[in-house]
């Protein structure tokens, strides 16, 4: 069972969801347009084994808003606070946003972090051209409806007709390419999302003068990186992942062939393997 509280952070405050004490503490951080509870599908089997804490970020979920504040690097220096509630050095499992998020916090405090999970986290070359990814149309969509007081039921209807360039170059609806509890889903986090997250991304501004490589040379802990299929919407294409592998002094790289961006929903059996592996090293 979950409690969640409040804490404050620069300009902010933060909801933080806590679980039962089971273990040495693993915290995720959620991808953009998500909430803590995002990581669903692998809470229970870690629960049995490790001390759960996760995050809404700013703009997200219970946590409040900060119009014109959704850079990484504020992403970054929230996480940093929130992570100082634990006694001593924690994991860190991030997907997305998250992912990046939990790369910036262990090269800012390495004294707190003792190993990172990095599930698919954007490139920055990847960013640099979202006006040419299907991304761009479902985030113009996103910000559209978000914040959107509607019933969920209405929200995901009309992100379900959002047309898109699918990953392989065909035209179609978002709901043929998500199954209707998926589109729901993403309809629930809309509810509470603060438009404004998602201009930044947008703008091809959200990376700031954070700088993923020189951020990922500074890690001084394991690093398991997860990479999905670019073909299906991956988030890191090959040559970025190869840059980012070789700037981490302890990488240990996993590809997902056939998996796209929402690695821990399209295979959770496969995401809880890794990381129970990983997570059980760092013991």
């Amino acid at each position: 069972m979950f409690t969640e509280h409040s804490i404050p952070a620069a300009g902010v405050r933060l909801n933080v969801a806590h679980g039962p004490k089971h273990g040495s503490p693993v915290w995720f951080f959620h991808g953009l347009c998500r909430r803590w509870q995002d990581f669903a599908p692998l809470y229970g089997s870690l629960a049995a084994l490790h001390t759960i804490r996760a995050v809404d970020h700013r703009g997200h979920g219970k946590s409040s808003h900060a119009p014109g504040c959704y850079s990484v690097g504020e992403y970054i220096a929230d996480a940093t606070t929130v992570i100082r509630e634990s006694t001593e050095p924690v994991a860190i499992v991030g997907h997305s946003l998250g992912a990046i998020t939990a790369l910036g916090v262990a090269a800012a405090a390495p004294e707190h972090v003792r190993g990172i999970v990095m599930l698919d986290p954007p490139g920055p070359e990847f960013l640099s051209k979202i006006d040419t990814t299907f991304y761009a149309a479902m985030w113009e969509a996103m910000r559209r409806l978000a914040g959107n007081p509607r019933p969920i039921a209405e929200v995901a209807r009309e992100l379900a007709e959002v047309r898109i360039t699918g990953p392989k170059g065909k035209t179609t609806r978002l709901g043929d390419l998500r199954d209707g509890a998926a589109i729901r889903l993403m309809a629930r986090g809309l509810h509470d999302l603060d438009p404004d997250t998602l201009t930044l991304p947008l703008e091809k501004r959200w990376l700031g003068n954070f700088d993923l490589l020189d951020a990922a040379k500074q890690v001084r802990c394991p690093v398991l990186l997860i990479v999905s299929d670019p073909a299906l919407g991956g988030m890191l294409p090959p040559a970025e992942a190869a840059a980012l592998t070789a700037a981490i002094p302890e990488c240990h790289r996993v590809d997902l062939p056939g998996i796209g961006h929402l690695i821990h929903w399209q295979d959770a059996h496969k995401t809880l393997l890794l990381l129970h592996s990983f997570l059980g090293s760092l013991a």
